[in-house]
């Protein structure tokens, strides 16, 4: 994987921890939909007392495949990669050991979609936006992120520094992700954008010669042109418009783990685990240049 310098990762890393601690959200007022539980209430969020899907159980859900640098080899119940480890680090906090949490896979749309969860919460860098907070709940950020534009060394589009280099380019991302939306709302390509059920499937287009660029958030990108596709490169990342783009856990809409869920994150936040995590898991995804 490329490196990144030592200044770009402490920013990346400073902007995480002040997420987690003072839980903003994108497109949104800095303040949670649910209030952190103190006093009496924090009782209630003790194991015994969360109203999980199996008592004294914690299921975490996670797409299928679930991917480096998130999880490794597709494994998310080895606690290793970043989301993997904060899971479990989540599970700590709430009193669950190791053995007491169960991984359930729910594709990345079914997810996000209105309706009855079988989870207790799914992480899948779920990136917080105000028309998926009407379906469904999230937690604090636990990560800030980037969109990536990353091509073939052969694309047309290979070396291009600025967005007007992109207009005429055929781009792919993931459906439901706010990859194609940094597609359709930011780059605005006069070609219309594909979408695809999985990166895998986007990344077999990219290599078929179907696309000029795939859009993926930053570490996936570092992942994919640095171990998965020798002969792709990163183009840049995709200008941040508005408020910082944020992955939370989810949950379903109104669950009664959300206050619970969300103190957890920000005790990590607090205790710099979401930034050691970071620091072991992501520590080469930052410093790839900007398109302007």
């Amino acid at each position: 994987m490329a490196s990144s310098s030592p200044r770009g990762i402490a920013l990346t890393l400073a902007a995480v921890t002040a997420v987690a601690v003072t839980g903003c959200a994108p497109q949104d007022d800095g303040k949670t939909t649910t209030a952190t539980p103190t006093g009496s209430a924090a009782a209630s969020c003790a194991k015994g007392s969360l109203p999980t899907r199996t008592p004294g159980k914690l299921t975490i859900a996670t797409d299928e495949p679930a991917y480096e640098p998130w999880f490794r080899e597709n494994k998310p119940e080895s606690g290793e990669g970043f989301e993997s480890a904060v899971a479990y680090a989540v599970a700590q906090q709430l009193g669950y050991a190791r053995e007491d949490v169960t991984w359930a896979r729910v594709k990345f749309d079914t997810a996000i979609a209105p309706g009855p969860k079988n989870f207790d919460f799914d992480i899948n860098q779920f990136s917080v936006t105000e028309e998926r907070k009407r379906a469904v709940d999230f937690s604090t950020p636990y990560y800030l992120v980037r969109q990536t534009v990353i091509a073939l060394k052969s694309s047309k589009i290979a070396g291009k520094k600025t967005l007007a280099d992109l207009k005429d380019a055929t781009l792919g991302a993931q459906v439901g992700t706010t990859s194609y939306q940094a597609i359709t709302d930011v780059i605005k390509p006069t070609r219309q954008p594909r979408v695809y059920n999985s990166n895998d499937d986007a990344k077999k287009a990219l290599q078929n010669g179907q696309l000029d660029g795939l859009v993926v958030d930053l570490p996936t990108a570092f992942y994919i042109t640095g171990a998965e596709l020798t002969d792709a490169t990163i183009v840049g990342q995709v200008p941040q418009v508005g408020a910082p783009e944020a992955f939370g856990l989810l949950l379903d809409k109104n669950s009664p783990l959300t206050p619970c869920v969300n103190a957890a994150v920000d005790q990590l936040g607090d205790a710099g685990t979401l930034k050691q995590l970071e620091q072991k898991w992501l520590a080469q995804v930052a410093g790839a240049a900007e398109l302007t």
